[in-house]
């Protein structure tokens, strides 16, 4: 891989990551469109690597509340940053169910099939679209709440399916609060992310011959930066109800995923 294509790919996987588009919908889209596999199955390390750096940006822009929660979570109470911790854990049942058991045939379809991530745009799409025309509340995230977010968030495992967009437009239409909905959203996927990369890194399926070691350092650069800067403004994008404009974007990169895959 060369450093052109590092930054490029890095870049969308932090913008992609907090925006709700689809990460991997788009890694893939991109894959196809540079003609490189060195992302998905094909590279497993630099995939790793972006991911890492995503999790990063989101503690950097969440420290407060993390150091808040890891506080609050020291005195042994059943507090609120407790209960907040626990619903991160029930929301994570359904993702980690999919990943340990059906992880093989969901890398299957890592394979650059646009025309699959065509139509999961449109459908995230939709949810974007209905979780815009929602109405604000400022109810907070409860635990039956947890687990059907979590159940969002194993379903975005699909590539074109926004995580981002399927748990937040969830948590809004089930009537939380557009800004709680976010923050627990974008929370409740670093542990997923952290708990992923051990896994491939005890593994063994990571090898580090052959590799680009200055590609996958401005890779990860790339995908922190490009990741501080979409986190920090989809919390404004949720809050002012702007997803719509999202919702479009998703349209349009879906119809022509579908077209060219047609005509291919």
């Amino acid at each position: 891989m060369d450093i052109i294509d590092a930054i490029i790919l890095g870049i969308i996987q932090g913008l992609t990551e907090f925006l709700p588009v689809s990460s991997s919908g788009h890694l893939e889209l991109g894959k196809v469109i540079l003609q490189n596999e060195n992302v998905g199955e094909g590279g497993l390390l630099f995939t790793v690597v972006l991911h890492f750096a995503t999790a990063l940006s989101t503690i950097l822009v969440f420290r407060k509340d993390v150091l808040d929660i890891i506080k609050g979570c020291l005195k042994f109470k059943w507090n609120e940053d407790l209960q907040f911790v626990s619903k991160i854990v029930v929301s994570m049942i359904p993702a980690v169910i999919i990943g340990v058991f059906f992880e093989e045939q969901l890398e299957s379809l890592f394979d650059g099939n646009i025309m699959l991530v065509g139509f999961m745009l449109i459908i995230t799409a939709v949810l974007l679209y209905l979780a815009d025309k929602a109405k604000n509340t400022n109810k907070k995230v409860s635990f039956n709440n947890a687990f059907l977010i979590g159940l969002s968030q194993a379903i975005a495992m699909l590539p074109g399916i926004s995580r981002s967009g399927a748990t937040i437009s969830t948590s809004v239409l089930l009537g939380n609060d557009k800004t709680k909905a976010a923050r627990f959203s974008f929370l409740m996927v670093v542990p997923l992310i952290f708990g992923k990369i051990a896994k491939d890194i005890f593994s063994g399926e990571i090898s580090t011959e052959s590799q680009n070691f200055t590609a996958l350092s401005v890779g990860f650069i790339a995908a922190f930066i490009s990741g501080l800067f979409a986190c920090t403004w989809m919390i404004t994008l949720v809050k002012k109800s702007k997803l719509s404009y999202f919702a479009i974007y998703c349209v349009i990169v879906g119809v022509i995923a579908v077209v060219v895959s047609f005509s291919n």
